[in-house]
């Protein structure tokens, strides 16, 4: 995997981790987002884009000048990456070469222990207070998530980083243990992913409804 040559500095974090949360954004929505000037942010923009960590495209179709839109690159993915996910790469691919069943079984058993830890903090709740709690838990996970309240009785989850990212895109077992996590704090929902960053999305993007 390719990586960075100069790690950003704490407030060119800021910047991406904005950046990444919107999934693309001008230097304007930026600016007003971190509330800071935009002429600072697009300093900040150039430079990580110069170290590879976000891409820019020209936004046509409108009056005057195109604006320049950026998003992150995968490059930024293990900037946010949580070191205590108890995920290794290199562990992982020493075990599918014994025996590549017990890497699924490896992903099954994390997911059911976070499932155990996460229970006590959703049992009784209605469902837009899951999906407060399933957002903090994945939030502090590393996820960068937020949730949007689509209806009454649906909502997404927006996952704008990967906090195991190496191990997510080698493993496809990881997205499907995420997309089982979130199922089985909510087994009276409908859940759908309907986004994923290892498909080139900005995001991991699950709609959750209240079944009929």
């Amino acid at each position: 995997m390719t990586t960075a040559s100069v790690a950003p500095s704490a407030t060119q974090r800021r910047v991406l981790a904005a950046l990444k949360r919107r999934g693309e954004a001008s230097a304007e929505e930026l600016a007003e987002t971190l509330e800071i000037s935009s002429s600072a942010v697009r300093q900040h923009l150039s430079a990580l884009r110069s170290a590879g960590f976000i891409e820019a495209r020209q936004e046509r179709g409108q009056q005057g000048r195109p604006a320049d839109k950026y998003h992150a690159t995968e490059l930024a993915e293990p900037l946010f990456a949580n070191p205590d996910s108890g995920m290794s790469l290199e562990l992982l691919e020493h075990i599918e070469e014994e025996d590549p069943e017990l890497v699924s079984r490896a992903f099954e058993r994390r997911r059911q222990r976070l499932v155990n830890e996460a229970k006590h903090r959703v049992e009784g709740k209605p469902l837009s207070d899951r999906i407060t709690v399933l957002t903090e838990l994945l939030d502090a996970q590393g996820y960068l998530a937020s949730s949007d309240t689509i209806s009454e009785t649906s909502y997404r989850i927006n996952l704008h980083s990967c906090a195991i990212w190496p191990v997510a895109n080698r493993f496809k077992q990881a997205c499907t243990a995420e997309l089982d996590f979130i199922r089985d704090l909510v087994p009276d929902a409908k859940v759908e992913r309907v986004t994923l960053k290892t498909d080139g999305a900005h995001t991991c993007a699950y709609e959750i409804s209240a079944q009929s």
